[in-house]
């Protein structure tokens, strides 16, 4: 055992613990090692000793923690531990640090190698953050994605010919995986987790699990996980009162329990730092993962999530600590927050900010779609929902997310919370995916929004491909497809996402006509789009533009192939001198209702005649 490992795990910085704990395969046998300092006693119990609680008692070690060696336990043997507290109760518990379980609703453990022979060298030697590059993420629960012939999960190992494909096709250059650590109830998504160092045995071992991500790397597609740090699973197999005390959560109840009927970490116990390092630094090291989102950051800066309670010092000294050690000991690997606070620079260094890579930008999500579920003759008066979000933008590194919490429990799918008739809701999300991947930021939709399904999301279920035999959902999927590869070939959409440069208004206020347009620039291009949010078409309709020269119509929400109306822009458009919304020159379009409309032009003079 090295001792160096083994001090970093008591300082707080035990990024390997998992090389300490849990079970390691031997030559000809298993030890067995499990920190329970306060416990009375602990015993293994599984196949080897017929589950025996008074035949297997493991050694406690003068440093705090219980070990076994036991000879011929090979791998996929089961176990779990017996914890006697200082009462004489005798508890069963899954191995905090074990690598794979059982199937649920089983909670053992399984003895297993986490060796694999990685193909993906070229990946892994050139992934980085994507800050200049594009980024367009689909959001995958793995369970919910497609089902096999017998309606049964897929494994792994099949999702390589299922996923992978799938998402080549469309254009996405990385998926993220709701969480894939073990946990006991489906419908929990896996952010009620048990095995934080254990991958979920739903579809298959963690071999499977890394030829999935070593084939995904080989085809070019980055994987980003989902992960868990404010709370865990409060049954009793979990780590609650896992040696009779309250070892991972705080003893004090005003701040142990979590508003998902959950436990918080006690982030003063350095043991719990490098619990969660360890289970993240595993899912680095051991599976590839090229990045982590990391759930509900307000409540890991504030008590409950709530502001007014205060800060959690600890807390936030810890995600520090976190964001740090990834990207010292990690270069390529990303780190995002889903938060909704308006805590600052979260995205910043970790001495002024929290040192995430990037922040989910839930005030955009949140602002864009009450603005698209409202009557638009009423959108006049809320004009600001749209064109705010570009005051605060360049004050973090944001993605803009449309995620699986926005097509679950009765908020309806992004389809569905469009205003009006059936087809007005396809003509307005046509134009908000157009709105979306033209406005700054990495991309991120879950699946299911490419098909516009109108089914909220089911774990239970698959998503509904049925409808794609409907033109009106399969032109859909064409104009996300359309929007994924247009996104990935022009500069102009990602690489200046970050600088005050790639972006500007050419009319921010048309609140009347309910009409916004910008530009985004690279260095040689410049891209206008139009964004038209009313039922009011124009076949005449002025616009500023940055530069003189041809404009190339290359998207038009309304194309007849998308299931628009067709009243396009089909001949390049010559832009006329002429001053107009403080821009030299003019462009004169057609702009059908609802139409989101991108054009192209080349920058003359460096695009400094603006």
């Amino acid at each position: 055992m090295d001792l160096n490992k083994l001090k970093s795990f008591y300082d707080g910085y035990g990024m390997k613990s998992y090389e300490i704990f849990g079970a390691h395969l031997q030559e000809n046998g298993t030890i067995f090692r499990v920190y329970a300092p306060n416990a009375k006693s602990v015993r293994v119990v599984g196949d080897f000793n017929n589950w025996n609680a008074n035949e297997t008692f493991m050694f406690k070690s003068d440093l705090g923690f219980w070990e076994i060696f036991l000879e011929n336990v090979g791998e996929y043997a089961r176990y779990k531990y017996v914890i006697e507290d200082k009462k004489g109760k005798l508890v069963e518990k899954a191995d905090p640090y074990g690598f794979y379980n059982e199937l649920r609703p089983g909670v053992c453990n399984k003895v297993v190698s986490l060796d694999y022979p990685w193909k993906d060298q070229h990946w892994m030697a050139n992934r980085d953050k994507c800050f200049d590059k594009p980024m367009n993420i689909y959001e995958l629960h793995l369970g919910g994605f497609k089902l096999n012939s017998e309606g049964k999960w897929l494994t792994y190992y099949e999702m390589i010919d299922v996923v992978i494909p799938y998402v080549l096709e469309m254009g996405y250059t990385h998926i993220e995986v709701l969480p894939l650590n073990e946990h006991s109830l489906d419908a929990s998504w896996g952010y009620q987790q048990y095995g934080y160092h254990s991958c979920t045995s739903r579809y298959g071992s963690p071999y499977q699990l890394m030829m999935f991500i070593d084939a995904c790397h080989q085809a070019n597609i980055g994987v980003i996980m989902d992960v868990v740090l404010v709370h865990f699973l409060k049954d009793t197999f979990g780590l609650g009162r896992f040696d009779g005390t309250p070892l991972y959560e705080p003893s004090n109840k005003k701040h142990n329990e979590s508003q998902w009927g959950t436990y918080y970490f006690d982030f003063s116990k350095n043991i719990v730092k490098s619990f969660l390092l360890s289970s993240v630094c595993l899912w680095l090291d051991k599976y590839h993962i090229d990045g982590v989102r990391v759930d509900a950051v307000s409540n890991l800066i504030y008590y409950h999530g709530n502001k007014g309670l205060g800060e959690n010092k600890e807390a936030i000294s810890f995600i520090k600590r976190f964001n740090y050690h990834i990207h010292q000991n990690y270069p390529g690997v990303i780190t995002i927050a889903e938060d909704s606070s308006d805590y600052p620079k979260v995205t910043g260094n970790e001495v002024e900010g929290l040192g995430f890579d990037y922040k989910w930008d839930l005030g955009w999500m949140n602002d864009t779609l009450k603005y698209y579920e409202m009557d638009p003759e009423y959108r006049k008066y809320d004009h600001n929902l749209i064109n705010f979000s570009m005051a605060y933008f360049y004050s973090e590194r944001f993605i803009c997310p449309f995620s699986h919490d926005e097509v679950v429990h009765s908020k309806k799918t992004i389809v569905d919370k469009m205003w009006g008739s059936y087809e007005d809701k396809f003509r307005q999300c046509r134009n908000l995916m157009v709105y979306m991947y033209t406005h700054p930021g990495k991309k991120l939709n879950f699946m299911g929004n490419e098909i516009a399904s109108f089914r909220e999301f089911d774990e239970a279920k698959e998503l509904d491909w049925f409808i794609l035999k409907y033109p009106i959902h399969d032109s859909f999927r064409r104009l996300c497809r359309d929007l994924n590869m247009i996104y990935k070939a022009h500069p102009a959409f990602y690489k200046y996402d970050y600088d005050h440069k790639g972006f500007k208004w050419i009319d921010a206020d048309n609140n009347h006509q309910r009409i916004y347009s910008y530009v985004r620039f690279d260095d040689e291009k410049c891209y206008v789009v139009v964004l038209n949010m009313a039922p009011v078409a124009y076949e005449s309709f002025e616009i500023g533009v940055p530069t003189y020269g041809y404009f190339t119509e290359i998207m038009n929400s309304e194309k007849d192939i998308y299931g628009g109306c067709n009243m396009c822009n089909f001949k390049k458009i010559q832009a006329k001198k002429g001053k107009i919304h403080n821009m030299k020159y003019k462009l004169n379009i057609r702009v059908a209702p609802y139409a989101a409309i991108i054009f192209e032009a080349k920058l003359h003079n460096g695009g400094k005649n603006v």
